[in-house]
């Protein structure tokens, strides 16, 4: 049973703050510790939480959208696009790490501690939109996934492929979550090794060491160059063409960070492992994603008609388009196949993210106590099944044009990740500002780059939300529903928030420093927190060590 809190908050002297407080420390225990209910159990261990935060969410994004970002910008801008995202994405990743590290409570989320630290309305909207966004992503990589197989021109209907994927998805969410850390050890894993070869095979075929032995060099940085044009010609349409790219480079990032706070929630002894994780996620943003666009710069023109409609569907890989002009036979689809089983595992990962976040929406009573049900072995099976209804969105891909439904996915959801790692950043900094209030110094995480890498995600994820659909007020270029799904996501996330404060409106609009609770399930993460390990004794025994 949760221990009572107290009236008070150990921060602050005057014990009547307290109890006035919006989110009191009753009402938050009786939410997040409710006895009527199962709750989710500790079941990722270190190594599912190391790998899957290494390529847990690298799918069709990385390996098949930056072909058609290599097109819209070339090598150069795709490149510096990259580097900027992978900053920023940093920025956050350390933020909510040290958030997520200090309290990681079941239903462990960006929401949840938007709930705690600023706001009900605040928490409130990131739920929803991280709801929705996270379920819409699943039919994506899905609808990608059937796009990917098209390159061998299968007789079979799409709309088969999308069963069996939707079916093997649902029921690995199904089970207990440590066959969901498992499966995507083994996928991540999978993942991680054909990201490696491909970078080597890139190097090789830099030297020459090819079927044909052309040494390829910086070859297409030169014809047809290192940067493209965009809607006009010149040096307008250059920086056109780098704002295009930048907005397109997000998407493979989307989601990714705040994968890492939710298996805090269910992750054995996450306020040591999440920091490590943290720590890790800088190597996964230069060698995967850096290095992933700086190979394909080297193998595949940026004028390729393949890389766009030329090729399956709504773009067929740059890799896969380099690995054919180079003349190895049986690669390519090998490579495909590699592409297929990691949009399985994203669509695995989102589907988690998803029901996990209708989970904690449920904790924070911001959905109803419905969602809050659990089996014995601590699935919520409920969020589970409400966060499957969108995979059902990845048959619109059998009568319509999966080019077109490709892209309407990628601007609502880049959209959502702009304005979750907003929200992120104002979540860090309220939290922070909490913490110096009540003299907290005992933080599991921190990172040189806080409080300024939050300001700079802020600034710099409000500029892309912006210009996120700038291209389609060029008159060639409008149409109503391409205005809809860039900008959509604006509206939908302030009516979600807005509706809320109407409702709350006693509120204030965010929790005074020293009222908000940094004390309440402490005690319940500190006793599930696991003694380290030392690895002694031979090589054999420290691998079954690092292995448990």
């Amino acid at each position: 049973m949760p221990q009572k809190s107290p009236d008070f908050d150990v921060g602050t002297s005057d014990p009547t703050r307290r109890k006035s407080s919006v989110v009191n420390p009753e009402i938050l225990a009786g939410e997040i510790f409710d006895e009527r209910f199962e709750s989710t159990q500790r079941g990722l261990k270190s190594r599912h939480a190391q790998m899957i935060a290494l390529g847990g969410t690298i799918g069709t994004g990385l390996f098949v959208g930056s072909g058609q970002t290599l097109n819209r910008g070339g090598p150069a801008f795709i490149l510096g696009s990259y580097l900027l995202m992978s900053f920023l994405v940093f920025c956050v990743v350390t933020a909510i790490t040290e958030v997520a590290a200090y309290l990681p409570t079941p239903g462990s989320s960006m929401n949840l501690f938007g709930y705690r630290y600023v706001s009900r309305s605040l928490g409130f909207a990131m739920g929803w939109l991280y709801f929705y966004s996270l379920g819409i992503l699943v039919p994506y990589e899905i609808t990608a996934a059937g796009l990917v197989i098209d390159y061998w021109h299968a007789d079979v209907n799409i709309a088969v492929w999308i069963t069996i994927m939707i079916v093997v998805i649902v029921g690995l969410n199904a089970l207990p979550v440590s066959f969901y850390g498992e499966t995507e050890f083994w996928f991540a894993s999978t993942k991680v090794v054909m990201m490696m070869g491909l970078i080597l095979l890139s190097f090789i075929l830099f030297w020459g060491g090819g079927p044909n032995h052309d040494r390829l060099g910086f070859r297409y940085w030169k014809h047809p160059g290192a940067a493209n044009t965009y809607l006009a010609g010149g040096d307008k349409g250059r920086f056109l063409a780098l704002l295009s790219t930048l907005v397109l480079s997000a998407f493979p990032f989307t989601f990714a960070p705040e994968l890492l706070v939710v298996t805090g929630g269910e992750m054995k002894s996450p306020r040591r492992n999440l920091p490590i994780a943290a720590r890790r996620y800088f190597y996964r943003l230069i060698f995967f994603y850096i290095g992933c666009v700086l190979s394909i710069s080297v193998i595949c023109p940026s004028d390729d008609p393949a890389l766009t409609n030329g090729g399956a569907g709504a773009g067929s890989s740059a890799f896969v388009v380099g690995i054919k002009n180079a003349g190895i036979p049986i690669l390519d689809s090998i490579i495909n196949g590699g592409i297929i089983l990691s949009a399985w595992s994203s669509g695995n990962s989102f589907l988690y993210l998803s029901s996990r976040s209708l989970y904690s929406l449920a904790l924070s009573g911001n959905a109803p106590s419905f969602f809050k049900a659990c089996t014995k072995k601590g699935v919520p099976y409920r969020a589970v099944a409400a966060s499957s209804l969108f995979c059902a969105l990845a048959y619109l891909n059998v009568a319509s044009s999966g080019s077109v439904v490709f892209n309407w996915f990628v601007n609502l959801t880049n959209t959502s990740g702009f304005i979750s790692w907003i929200c992120c950043g104002i979540v860090y900094l309220r939290f922070r500002k909490a913490c110096k209030a009540q003299n907290i110094t005992d933080l599991p995480y921190h990172s040189f780059l806080q409080p300024w890498g939050s300001w700079c995600a802020i600034v710099g994820f409000v500029f892309l939300t912006l210009i996120n659909g700038f291209n389609v007020f060029w008159p060639q270029n409008w149409n109503a529903s391409s205005f809809l799904t860039a900008y959509i996501g604006i509206p939908i996330f302030l009516c979600i928030y807005f509706g809320h404060r109407i409702y709350a409106r006693n509120d204030p609009w965010a929790h005074h420093p020293e009222e908000v609770d940094l004390q309440t399930g402490m005690e319940q993460a500190l006793a599930e927190e696991e003694p380290e390990r030392e690895l002694t004794g031979g090589i054999v025994n420290k691998i079954k060590i690092l292995w448990q």
